[in-house]
């Protein structure tokens, strides 16, 4: 007998040795007002037929939590891929990202683009699975057998990410006799994946997934068609460099890792161009006078904002800057959550009647004494900095609020243009793994607030849940009012963070919550060969991530 203590109910019961948690489950009893999709065991995440076979501490979880919610979404894949060959033999389908509060799927076959009888084709097909309950199983094998096994079915991304791995050993999963990998636990049958819908999006189809805060329902369409164009942009050019997923890239990098690098550079320095080149044709057509910049946590603002003053000064343009975060109130007088801790990101911690007011008067010709925010003392002071819009000058201001039209509803409209900063990875492990957008800016976060020793990597992932939040609330819903949107995530970023990010994740402790997140990090990490940074120039904007920047 081995003894299991369970997190949800604090208690401790004894089970024979190999037994399932889904067996140990109906043991604990504690409020499950959703169905339960898996567990962290001694705070890494397993599937519910993980086997015990010494003590264990395990919490068990739904899709209210991050973990659980990708165990589901993965599990939904393979439902949405199994489905797919069943109906349209010979296809291909490509999860590519998310979006809209979904994943945008694309099925290629003889055919073309899916109807709107084959989508119901298709989702009565998964109905069919879920409602017989097919189990999904798993298979641990050599990688050689692994990637013989999909090279048999001609799915060469699978080989090459197996092949660039540099595992021994790897698992792969069966629903109804199909094969598939995925980079994490599934549930343990198709039963499971109650909640879901597939819906026509573009010239693909649109998987819908719980919404995380009401999991009884799919979370509801968000029309994002300026985030869907800048996804498209990006992935035409991976396409143009032969970077399909990351086999792709990983062969690459080891034979041209440094032309990587340059492409990179060069892509990010073009977009900056057009949108200075935008700003300036509006400044001289249109008068604009007022650049608002902003993007969710280690999106690149703050770098955007230096490069884009440079493209700016070379169109004769003279960009005067400041930062939204100059304008917080005094920490004594900022919001706080329920339970006391301070809520940096809420729209009143900054004092937007302040702000707009100097924006007016620059706007008019005034010159202006602005704050400076001290975050040491938490207090907002005035140490003699003065602007002042002169000839062909434009104001630039950065910050997370400067996109919400409280921040500066007494502007003109015409006045404004708008920038939204994403991190949008476009390019995916496999056909069938997408990578999340937030794993690129969390890692970036870690990064950065280790190496200025603001936060362990311990303190970055705790907070990371209440800043997602934060960001859903008061950033997100104005992205689409952007006039054009940047793309900071970085060609080779994974491949280059590697080398930073895996000393910080493994320093850790095993018996901390935020060990689960940093060992699925590591693990994450692991599929990029590693690049070095030493010929990322000082300009980049991941310079302002690692180290080592101009700015």
């Amino acid at each position: 007998m081995l003894q299991i203590f369970c997190k949800n109910t604090g208690t401790a019961k004894e089970f024979p040795e190999g037994t399932t948690l889904l067996d140990m489950l109906p043991s604990f009893e504690f409020d499950k007002p959703y169905p339960i999709v898996s567990a962290r065991v001694n705070n890494v995440s397993q599937g519910l037929k993980f086997k015990a076979y010494n003590n264990k501490e395990v919490e068990f979880l739904d899709v209210r939590d991050a973990s659980g919610m990708r165990v589901y979404t993965r599990s939904l894949f393979f439902l949405l891929c199994k489905s797919a060959y069943d109906v349209f033999p010979g296809c291909k389908i490509f999860i590519e990202h998310e979006i809209s509060n979904g994943y945008y799927c694309v099925v290629r076959r003889r055919e073309g683009a899916l109807k709107d009888a084959d989508i119901d084709a298709l989702k009565a097909r998964m109905r069919e699975i879920v409602a017989k309950d097919i189990p999904f199983h798993r298979y641990e094998v050599q990688v050689g057998e692994a990637a013989r096994l999909f090279s048999e079915r001609g799915q060469e991304d699978k080989v090459k990410l197996i092949g660039t791995s540099g595992e021994v050993y790897m698992s792969y999963y069966t629903l109804g006799g199909t094969p598939d990998y995925y980079y994490g636990r599934l549930v343990p049958s198709a039963g499971f994946l109650q909640v879901w819908d597939v819906l026509r999006f573009h010239d693909g189809i649109l998987l819908q997934v719980p919404d995380r805060h009401a999991p009884d329902r799919v979370a509801p369409y968000v029309a994002q068609p300026k985030t869907f164009g800048m996804y498209a942009e990006n992935l035409k050019w991976n396409l143009i460099m032969g970077l399909n997923n990351v086999g792709d890239l990983n062969q690459t990098s080891l034979e041209r890792g440094t032309e990587l690098i340059q492409v990179a550079e060069a892509l990010q320095d073009k977009k900056i161009v057009q949108i200075a080149e935008e700003i300036d044709r509006r400044f001289r057509e249109q008068k604009v006078r007022l650049v608002l910049i902003t993007g969710p946590s280690s999106s690149g603002k703050t770098t955007f904002c230096k490069r884009l003053s440079v493209q700016l000064k070379a169109c004769g343009l003279r960009p005067v800057s400041f930062s939204t975060d100059d304008y917080f109130v005094n920490r004594v007088d900022t919001p706080k959550f329920p339970d006391g801790r301070y809520d940096f990101d809420n729209f009143d911690t900054v004092d937007h009647d302040a702000l707009q007011r100097d924006v007016l008067r620059l706007l008019g010709g005034a010159e202006v004494e602005v704050p400076e925010f001290n975050f040491v003392t938490g207090i907002r002071e005035y140490n003699g900095k003065k602007l002042r819009l002169g000839r062909g000058s434009v104001l630039l201001v950065e910050g997370i609020h400067a996109l919400n039209p409280r921040l500066t509803d007494q502007v003109p409209e015409e006045a404004k243009f708008r920038i939204f900063i994403s991190t949008l990875t476009s390019i995916s492990l496999d056909n069938h793994n997408s990578i999340p957008t937030s794993d690129n800016r969390l890692l970036r976060r870690i990064i950065r607030d280790y190496n200025n020793g603001s936060f362990t990597a311990r303190e970055t992932i705790s907070q990371w849940p209440s800043v997602r939040d934060s960001e859903e609330k008061w950033i997100y819903p104005y992205q689409e009012n952007a006039d054009m949107m940047f793309n900071s995530a970085y060609l080779v970023e994974f491949a280059v963070l590697r080398n930073h990010a895996e000393p910080i994740l493994a320093s850790i402790p095993k018996n901390t919550p935020e060990y689960a997140e940093a060992h699925r990090l590591l693990k994450f990490i692991h599929y990029f060969i590693p690049i070095p940074d030493n010929e990322i120039p000082s300009t980049s904007l991941l310079r302002a991530f690692i180290g080592g920047s101009s700015f």
